[in-house]
């Protein structure tokens, strides 16, 4: 550099080199964050955190816990994604950072809207790590698919306990996936337990309507019982991300594992009109979003109203989106990649679950 001295280029050349990792930083940065919850190790060699026993309370977030004034179901919430990951492709049963955003955040976002219908249960479970859901590699789906033993042990205690009257199952993202196999697996093929059916929820999830049975089909209307109600959201606006959500989507084929979607139709019920019907549906329809993080249970969050148009298009559900302080992702780089920290149709599940239940105590009465 003329005229610089040679301590001045140096210092030039050293304020460059900063920048330039910077920049690289920035860039790289998601890359460089995601390889450090990668175990490094193949899926066939890891050895898991060891099993719950649910007959254990320590097994469960909660276990039949009711509000006051609850109808008269028996719901069976399995959570999404807490557990980042690191050395574990799976979740050891009370991890604590894991346990804490699961009480915090997602129950009651998400289990919130089923309070009213009736006695929650929400098993732990060796989970796999968000990691797993950030890579297409073999090892990634083959712990998803590990998740699925602790779901199915779960369900099986859960349902001993409750041998008959209306049953309601949920889901949010690995947790939705989970159920769907369980539907394919476990219930479809038990008439008697179909029939004990009141819904299915699978929340913000890509499933195949194939893999759906005669015995729990999509709702069609907002008053059919025994069908799933499911959808995966994507801004109206964001044309890419609805293209790679279903490009990456995996779902269960009749074997147990997980595979591309591919020319498979995604499930997608409108959580606001509960059918699967493809029209438009107007914001004024919109029963309430809210944001209960940090809630106490049983209390009723706020809720904005006639604010979110929705559309099944594609395969998914597309809707406007909010644009208030409290309807934005916030949190680590990890926990933006989680299902959202916020509920857009909190009142509408709440309502739709009701109205289902109201129609399946009708036509059970004597």
């Amino acid at each position: 550099m003329p005229g610089l001295t040679v301590r001045q280029t140096v210092g030039w050349l050293g304020i460059g080199l900063v920048l330039l990792v910077a920049a690289a930083v920035g860039i790289w940065r998601g890359d460089i964050l995601k390889a450090g919850l990668d175990p490094k190790i193949p899926f066939q060699t890891y050895t898991p955190p060891p099993a719950p026993d649910y007959a254990s309370a320590a097994a469960w977030a909660m276990r039949d816990v009711s509000v006051p004034g609850a109808g008269n179901a028996a719901v069976f919430f399995l959570h999404s994604t807490t557990f980042d990951g690191g050395r574990d492709w799976n979740g050891p049963i009370g991890d604590p950072k894991a346990d804490a955003y699961l009480e915090r955040v997602v129950i009651p976002n998400y289990a919130g809207p089923f309070a009213r219908a009736g006695s929650i249960s929400v098993p732990r479970y060796r989970q796999a790590s968000l990691y797993t859901r950030l890579t297409l590699r073999d090892d990634a789906r083959d712990a998803r698919a590990f998740a699925y033993g602790d779901a199915l042990a779960a369900f099986e205690t859960w349902l001993a306990a409750h041998p008959d009257g209306p049953l309601v199952l949920a889901g949010v993202e690995q947790g939705a996936d989970l159920i769907d196999r369980l539907l394919q697996e476990r219930i479809g093929a038990d008439p008697d337990l179909s029939r004990r059916l009141v819904a299915v929820y699978l929340i913000d999830v890509i499933v195949a309507v194939e893999g759906l049975g005669p015995s729990t089909p999509p709702c069609a209307t907002a008053t059919q019982t025994g069908c799933v109600i499911g959808w995966s959201q994507v801004d109206e606006h964001n044309d890419g991300a609805a293209w790679r959500r279903l490009r990456r989507a995996l779902v269960w084929d009749g074997r147990g594992r997980l595979v591309d979607l591919d020319s498979r139709t995604a499930l997608c019920v409108n959580p606001v009109s509960g059918s699967s019907d493809t029209a438009p549906v107007p914001a004024r329809r919109h029963r309430g979003a809210a944001n209960a993080t940090g809630l106490e249970w049983g209390l009723r969050p706020a809720f904005i109203d006639r604010a979110v148009a929705t559309q099944c298009r594609d395969g998914l559900l597309r809707h406007s989106e909010l644009t208030t302080e409290s309807f934005k992702e916030v949190g680590n780089w990890a926990d933006r990649r989680k299902a959202r920290q916020y509920n857009l149709f909190y009142a509408d599940i709440e309502a739709d679950v009701d109205r289902r239940l109201a129609v399946w105590n009708a036509s059970d009465a004597p």
